[in-house]
């Protein structure tokens, strides 16, 4: 599989079609909790339950997500499979197929159906950032920006500090490697954002295709070495 930093750019681009697709498609952002909490507050005051209701099963939904990523890919592990981390990818891919083949269900006269794909995409979501999350050691997320963002602000304030100031204390440096890190993650999350607006307004639900074939591609090859060495498995048992 690629490198985390590497992963986590086309997550990060997947994250932000799916956010800005979805905000078109259900009328709400299902790839940060922050948001979901806030609104769910907003709508409380407001007293529009049935939104409270809403937001509530998507914050479970996430939260379902991320423990079925950590029991997969725990499971996984224990057993030495190749394909660990690619397993959750690989639901979410499937899952995203899902929405897009038969999301043209979900209209203005389907309303009904709405709170399901909020729920499915806060899902998708929760599946996703827990992956990234174990596989690089909790440095990246990829279904929101704001940790990107700020430890980009806080690079930039050490590149341009005037260390010449104190020139006996400790140097202040950029970790520029970092900085082009969060750098390429933020552009992705940015271009995932634009092609998922566009996408959605263009051809509707089946934009979530080729998200979902981009996923696929990524994880097929360890996924199909487990599945041979499984098949192996059982030719050669008594």
């Amino acid at each position: 599989m690629l490198s985390h930093v590497e992963l986590g750019a086309v997550l990060c681009f997947v994250a932000g079609a799916i956010n800005a697709g979805g905000f078109l498609a259900v009328g709400m952002y299902t790839s940060h909790m922050s948001g979901v909490v806030s609104s769910m507050a907003d709508n409380a005051v407001l007293g529009k339950w049935l939104a409270v209701w809403i937001g509530l099963w998507g914050l479970l939904a996430f939260v379902g997500g991320a423990m079925t990523t950590a029991l997969m890919v725990r499971w996984a592990l224990r057993r030495n499979l190749r394909s660990a981390y690619s397993r959750p990818l690989l639901v979410e891919a499937l899952l995203l197929l899902v929405f897009g083949l038969f999301g043209a269900a979900i209209d203005a006269r389907s309303v009904a159906l709405v709170p399901y794909a909020v729920v499915l995409l806060c899902f998708i979501m929760g599946l996703q950032n827990a992956l990234i999350t174990k596989r690089s050691n909790a440095e990246i997320r990829t279904t929101h920006i704001t940790g990107l963002v700020t430890d980009l602000g806080i690079e930039l304030g050490n590149l341009i500090y005037v260390n010449r100031s104190f020139p006996n204390a400790k140097k202040v440096r950029a970790n520029r490697s970092k900085m082009g890190n969060h750098f390429k993650l933020l552009t992705s999350f940015v271009l995932g954002a634009l092609t998922g607006a566009w996408g959605f307004k263009a051809v509707g639900y089946v934009a979530t295709v080729p998200l979902s074939l981009v996923l696929v591609a990524l994880v097929v090859r360890p996924v199909w070495f487990d599945f041979q060495a499984w098949r192996l498995r059982l030719r050669t048992q008594p």
